[in-house]
């Protein structure tokens, strides 16, 4: 018994390439590197071997009592002196993959854990004691090398580098704070102990082969973007430090100054904001890249200075040169949330994402016509994205006005609806138009599509009917959602989402209205009234029509309209809305139009006006929309929207 242990104990004291063909040669716990939203951990295998390895059962797991979490599926094989990566997920529910690319179900701890590789017959091929891990740092073996250590480069697929470090170096300082200066400075940086700083100003990441951080501190005379790292010869180089300085620029609006590497921007290969050269623009392919991002208030603070990625956001609007842009806080880069809240009328204390929404299709014509509708919705209990005006720099170039919004996602209705609990976060149910799997954006759509297609079949009169609905449906909520959409005029139709969280009700939320205020046509009151069993068009019609075949529901929706114009659409009210975004936005559009080229100041100046006009009489025209979709008598319009009607009269009215 004594010499068997004596045995397993020489064994496991070998170094590791004695110990079989087939290595842990790589790992990474903080994966930076993000496709489809993910940046999974990863498990590197190679076969330093002369022929072929059979993987097929062969195992992987992180957890000593359970040797077998996770098999290679039948076929796997690693061929002499290859690679292949496992990706480890955390997901259940996930085809394991074959070739070189496979998918465990358990994840890697960045605090530090063991890994386990055992062969076919559950023997031990490799234990690996994988120390705390650095953000997009990897972990492995070097290239002819026996002991493990921390690499400078990822090498995933290939050879490893021959050079491999016990530790990563300290972050330097930019002890000059970012922010907005008169004239000329000189910039000083604070170094680790025992490490040399190098610099770029153009957003590059500096290497080992950037300039040397001048000890005097480095003169500044322009707007100037600046990114620092700290360099040793017995260590993986340290995070990368940014800030940004502007000179003589005029602080008008709150700032966003985002700094990264062109190759993430514009290369026609890589870029994440250019067409490329490919079938698929570059800017639809979700890309998503590491930058660094932060925030100025109008009084030149800088509230947040953090890395994070990012990615092109929008859809059909992706085609214009001004993109919008998502920024997502990242566990990998430093910090999983933006600690800071720019936003006026929430009180949370943090975000995990942000969105700098460029207008999209109002881009030429007003630029404010989202985020002056959707502000109308304070207060009356249906969810919309807050926003802030202000200016956009990249890489110190000038990038013109955008609308710092909230982005939808499943975080943004936690923080909504009080929702903390991690998986209940991830179980939110999140629906675009019709709902279907192809416009599923988070969870599940059974119980949405169930409930449309039970109001499609059902008579709700029937009080067990009407309770299966009222079960599932914040019944006011979605009056409300419809209510706006048909007061504003929204013309894209199609621009609806529903969400629920775990052991709540669906809801609608407020989302992209900037196609309204265009004209005082009944559209989209066609979309919303419409029969029960006609053809869906753009998303389920079918639960709000048959609640209106419910006589108290009709009444309570027809009130509920009502009550939205009296609180929301009187025009004073609605003018100060709109005054309060011009007052911003009017200093800074030149500037933008002369970024940009894509409007006139006169032709801006006519559509303001446009829609002003269109938001002062358009609630004026509802009741008799309503009366045509809903063939409403006129007792029943007098009843309803006799007395708002009289008011928007006096407060609506054209003046002379």
């Amino acid at each position: 018994m004594l010499k068997k242990l004596a045995l397993i104990l020489l064994i496991l004291l070998l170094p590791v390439t004695a110990l079989a063909d087939v290595v842990i040669s790589e790992v990474c716990a903080l994966n930076g590197t993000y496709k489809n939203e993910h940046a999974y951990d990863w498990i590197e295998l190679h076969n330093n071997g002369s022929k072929t390895v059979n993987l097929s059962g062969w195992y992987l797991s992180d957890s000593k009592k359970d040797l077998q979490k996770w098999a290679f599926p039948k076929g796997a094989r690693l061929k002499k002196n290859a690679y292949l990566t496992v990706y480890c997920t955390g997901e259940e529910d996930i085809d394991p993959g074959k070739e070189a690319t496979f998918y465990s179900t358990f994840k890697i701890s960045s605090g530090g854990e063991k890994l386990y590789l055992s062969d076919a017959e559950g023997n031990l091929v490799q234990i690996l004691d994988v120390p705390q891990q650095y953000g997009c740092v990897t972990y492995g073996l070097p290239a002819g090398g026996t002991e493990y250590g921390f690499f400078e480069n990822d090498t995933r697929g290939k050879k490893n580098d021959a050079a491999a470090f016990t530790f990563r170096t300290e972050r330097p300082s930019i002890t000059t704070p970012g922010g907005f200066y008169d004239e000329a400075i000189t910039v000083t940086a604070a170094a680790p102990e025992g490490a040399t700083l190098r610099y770029t100003t153009n957003g590059a990441t500096p290497t080992a082969k950037s300039k040397e951080f001048p000890a005097e501190g480095l003169a500044i005379k322009k707007t100037t973007v600046l990114r620092v790292k700290a360099f040793r010869e017995d260590a993986v180089s340290s995070e990368t430090v940014s800030a940004s300085y502007f000179i003589g620029d005029t602080l008008q609006t709150p700032v966003v100054s985002l700094i990264t590497d062109e190759k993430y921007l514009f290369n026609s290969k890589t870029g994440a904001l250019v067409k490329g050269s490919g079938n698929t623009p570059n800017y639809a392919k979700e890309l998503e890249y590491p930058i660094n991002i932060e925030y100025y208030t109008l009084q030149g603070d800088c509230q947040l200075n953090q890395m994070g990625t990012f990615t092109c956001s929008g859809h059909s609007a992706r085609v214009n040169a001004q993109k919008s842009i998502a920024l997502y806080a990242r566990n990998e880069y430093g910090k999983e949330t933006f600690a800071f809240n720019p936003f006026p009328t929430r009180n949370y204390t943090e975000y995990k994402s942000l969105l700098l929404r460029a207008a999209n299709s109002d881009t030429y014509a007003t630029r404010i016509r989202d985020i002056v509708a959707s502000s109308l919705a304070e207060g009356q209990g249906l969810l919309y994205q807050d926003h802030v005006v202000i200016q956009v720099y990249i890489n110190g170039e000038y990038w013109g006005h955008y609308n710092l919004r909230e982005k939808i996602n499943k975080h943004f209705i936690a923080q909504y609806e009080g929702v903390t609990d991690e998986t209940d976060i991830d179980n939110i149910d999140i629906l675009a138009r019709n709902g279907t799997d192809r416009f599923t954006q988070n969870g599940d759509n059974a119980d949405w599509e169930a409930l449309a297609d039970f109001c499609k079949k059902n008579d709700l009169n029937d009080p067990d009917n009407l309770q299966y609905v009222l079960d599932r449906l914040d019944v006011d909520n979605m009056f409300t959602h419809a209510a706006f959409e048909i007061i504003l005029g929204n013309v894209d139709y199609t621009n609806v989402r529903v969400y629920r969280v775990p052991g709540g009700k669906w809801k609608y939320l407020l989302f992209d209205v900037e196609a309204c205020w265009r004209n005082l046509d009944p559209t989209p009151t066609e979309y919303y009234i419409k029969k029960v069993s006609a053809k869906v068009q753009g998303f389920r019609h079918e639960p709000l029509n048959a609640l209106l075949q419910v006589p108290e529901y009709k009444a309570r929706f027809l009130n509920r309209v009502a009550e939205v114009l009296e609180e929301c659409f009187q025009w004073p009210h609605v003018e100060a809305q709109f005054d309060e975004v011009i007052d911003q936005l009017d200093p800074i559009l030149d500037r933008h139009i002369k970024r940009w080229k894509n409007m006139k100041r006169s032709n801006w100046n006519k559509n303001i006006g446009a829609i002003k006009y269109y938001a002062r009489v358009r609630p004026r025209k509802v009741a008799e929309m309503l009366q045509k979709a809903m063939k409403l008598t006129d007792e029943e319009v007098e009843l309803y929207f006799g007395e708002v009607q009289a008011l928007l009269e006096v407060t609506n009215a054209r003046p002379e």
